[in-house]
């Protein structure tokens, strides 16, 4: 079967055709402009090919109660014009198929699920530093929806006491998010994360928001695996600042045969940056 899937995100929408099997056929992407002009695009795409069910994973904050009147908006967000939009309603009033919706970071985790570094496993997490960061997670073999969904990148964290920079959260000021995204990164020192790549002090501070964010998931959620990807993360010196600070702050405090390899526990995205899209082709696949 064909199928669409949409990876929405707050600075770009990336539409592609897919199969039941994570194939990609083709794929292209529009700017995240007013939701006016994007959907015109977006629905324009999708027209004209003949699939039998779009998947929608969505940036956030998003309604996944099917049994609520705001089912499929987009609800809270800071991104201007999308607040309170039916993103779900529009689609499916324009495509006449069925669709399925979650957000942007579980439908990145259920690609890696279903086709990558997390397939065969229960519990696992993933994490997207980038523009912003959210977190998706699998418990007991479900994608954790609850009260609305997991909204790990607005975990309250401490700032350093040599981080001068307050944090840039309109909502919580000095949350993960306002403190270790992309855009608090080059507003703490004037330039983007790709620009400061040979600068250790950035990643060290860096490494140290994001290892005590991940030691609160390991307490709280006790996943067999974390898996990290956005932007940010393509900065693979990261990965083992990050895993050396996990294990300082865990203090042994955990016994668990999963934390005894580091290397294998905290992974880099294993889908070349595809698991999102490949995610919402499941995602509409399960809608059928």
């Amino acid at each position: 079967m064909l199928y669409g899937a949409l990876e929405a995100g707050g600075t770009k929408m990336v539409c592609a055709t897919g199969d039941e099997n994570g194939h990609i056929i083709k794929q292209t992407h529009v700017p995240t402009t007013m939701p006016d002009e994007t959907m015109a695009k977006i629905i324009d795409y999708f027209k004209d090919e003949k699939i039998e069910a779009l998947g929608v994973a969505c940036f956030g904050p998003v309604d996944l109660k099917k049994d609520s009147p705001t089912y499929g908006y987009i609800t809270s967000t800071p991104k201007p014009g999308w607040s309170d939009f039916d993103i779900v309603g529009c689609l499916k009033d324009a495509l006449g198929v069925p669709v399925g919706f979650d957000t942007d970071v579980n439908g990145s985790l259920l690609g890696e699920v279903t086709w990558g570094c997390a397939k065969g496993l229960s519990d696992a997490v993933y994490i997207t530093i980038g523009t912003g960061i959210g977190g998706g997670v699998l418990s007991g073999g479900n994608l954790l929806h609850g009260m609305m969904h997991a909204e790990l990148g607005h975990m309250l964290l401490t700032p350093e006491p040599e981080d001068t920079y307050p944090g840039g959260c309109p909502f919580h000021t000095a949350c993960f998010e306002g403190l270790a995204s992309g855009p608090a990164i080059e507003r703490r020192y004037g330039k983007k994360a790709y620009e400061l790549a040979d600068d250790p002090a950035v990643w060290e501070l860096e490494s140290k928001y994001i290892a005590k964010a991940l030691v609160n998931i390991i307490l709280t959620l006790s996943p067999q695996r974390i898996i990290l990807g956005g932007g940010v993360m393509h900065q693979k010196q990261l990965f083992p600042l990050i895993r050396s600070k996990v294990t300082e702050y865990l203090n042994g405090y955990i016994r668990a045969a999963e934390l005894e390899d580091m290397d294998t526990y905290i992974v880099p995205a294993s889908l070349g940056d595809d698991q999102g899209i490949m995610g919402a082709l499941k995602l509409a696949a399960l809608a059928v």
